[in-house]
């Protein structure tokens, strides 16, 4: 198993709408600094944060499979496919850009969300016709075991699938708790701890700690099982498995 922790002064940064949109991005476009170009066919990672209205104006997609998860608040969305909506607080939009589409985003209360954006195979992609899809928080499965809540977000039973492959999941661990997580081989977990600070356990790696805002690289080298474990207090962690390696190219994205 091969473990990267990698710390937010690694991880790019950036913001919108002079300032009143700020980012931390475990994985940044070209040249915004982070140390992490990609994991497998996740191409980029925002964590967004605004305490105050703000928005950005219409700007262009193609190609990309992009998510927004709305964590607290609501994200507002419009687009050149005449959808106009609001995603409510743990609700999720997927927009599957094809041939291209152009949208603008605003936050109207103090929110936190994350952009996602997955690679598909672009050469076919782009032939496709742009689709925006929307789902509320209810929507997606959320299951409890041994006090553990887990919400599946994309893949296995979701009702947001992406053409990519990729599977997504936000994690409640109660403090002292342990969450497992089986890894297939040539599959990668990346993982942003967004709440509290925790540990990896496993037979074939020392414990590992990782703290609030550490962005985790899980690297399975045959079929083994991840156990996370909440410390101090209650840990939240987004995870997000992709394989390691496609059979198809990927856009060349220097650092």
């Amino acid at each position: 198993m091969g473990i990267q922790i990698i710390k937010p002064k690694d991880q790019a940064s950036g913001q919108f709408d002079g300032g009143k949109i700020k980012e931390q991005k475990p994985i940044g476009f070209s040249g915004e600094g982070s140390i992490i170009t990609r994991v497998g066919p996740l191409f980029y990672w925002a964590w967004a944060h605004s305490q105050e209205p703000a928005e950005i104006g219409f700007h262009p997609h193609q190609g990309f499979e992009i998510i927004t998860y709305v964590i607290n608040g609501k994200g507002y969305h419009r687009d050149t496919l005449g959808t106009e909506s609001v995603v409510q607080e743990g609700g999720a939009q997927l927009m599957q850009t094809g041939s291209g589409v152009q949208h603008a985003e605003a936050l109207k209360e103090p929110t936190e969300a994350f952009q996602i954006w997955f690679e598909p195979h672009l050469s076919q992609a782009v032939k496709r016709t742009p689709i925006y899809s929307q789902f509320d928080s209810n929507q997606f499965s959320l299951v409890d075991i041994d006090d553990v809540k887990i919400k599946t977000l994309l893949g296995n039973n979701s009702p947001m699938q992406t053409v990519t492959d990729a599977k997504m999941w936000d994690v409640l661990i109660p403090k002292g708790t342990v969450y497992t997580h089986s890894l297939s081989l040539g599959r990668t977990l990346a993982s942003l701890a967004i709440r509290g600070d925790g540990t990896l356990l496993s037979d074939t790696i020392e414990t590992t700690h990782f703290s609030h805002k550490d962005f985790i690289i899980i690297q399975s080298e045959e079929e083994e099982k991840v156990a996370i474990q909440a410390i101090d207090q209650d840990l939240r962690i987004l995870l997000i498995e992709v394989p390691t390696e496609v059979d198809y190219p990927l856009y060349s994205k220097p650092r």
